[in-house]
Formats: structure tokens, sequence, C-alpha cells
């Protein structure tokens, strides 16, 4: 019998339903919504085999959501702080470079002209 321990402790998550977190499964059962509802909503407009690819694109970003992660943020933590650095607090940034060797040089050559 083998029973899986994390190396971090932080990274346990706990499964609940179909080896899904509850902030995976409740993603999922809002995609699944979406769809639900874009389809009731379009099928008489546009027809059965279009309102499946819309329900499909509908709802993907929804369950995509539940799955996403990057360092250590979920999905509206990442997107609210890229709205926060690129929309709301902008900055930018001016590289300059420094030379030792030519500051070095140029108070070598002040000192030079003073006649040191």
């Amino acid at each position: 019998m083998e029973i899986k321990i994390n190396k971090e402790i932080t990274d346990y998550k706990e499964k609940i339903f179909f080896g899904l977190t509850i902030r995976q499964f409740i993603f999922s059962l809002v995609a699944v919504g979406i769809a639900v509802l874009l389809y009731f909503l379009l099928k008489p407009i546009i027809g059965v085999e279009a309102v499946s690819w819309v329900c499909i694109l509908g709802a993907t970003p929804f369950a995509a959501m539940g799955f996403f992660t990057y360092h250590q943020m979920t999905a509206e933590q990442f997107v609210l702080n890229w709205i926060r650095t690129v929309i709301i607090e902008p900055k930018c940034y001016k590289f300059e470079s420094e030379s030792l060797f030519y500051r070095l040089w140029k108070k070598d050559k002040k000192r030079k002209r003073k006649g040191g």
C-alpha cells in the first residue's frame, strides 16, 4: 500500500467530488450552468449545431478558471493583479546603463584638466 504525501504541506488540496477540489467542482458547475443557459437562449435563434459550439466556447473560460494557478494565485487573483498592474497603476521603466569604467575615466579626465 502506497500513500502519497506532498513535499510541501501547503500544496495539499482536499478532493471531494469526482477527484476535484471544491473550487474546481464549483467552477465546473458554473461552466455547466453557463452552457445550459446559452443553449436554451440561443437554440431558437441560431440552431442546434451552432449553439453547441457557442456553449463550448462560453463554458470553457469558467471551467478553466477552476484549474488555473500561476505563482500560487488563482485565476481571479491573477486577473485582478493584471488589471491593477497594467491598467490602474502602469509604470514606465527606463533603463539607464551605468559603466564603472566610464565614470572612473571621466573623473580621471577632470583631474588631468585641473592639472592634478
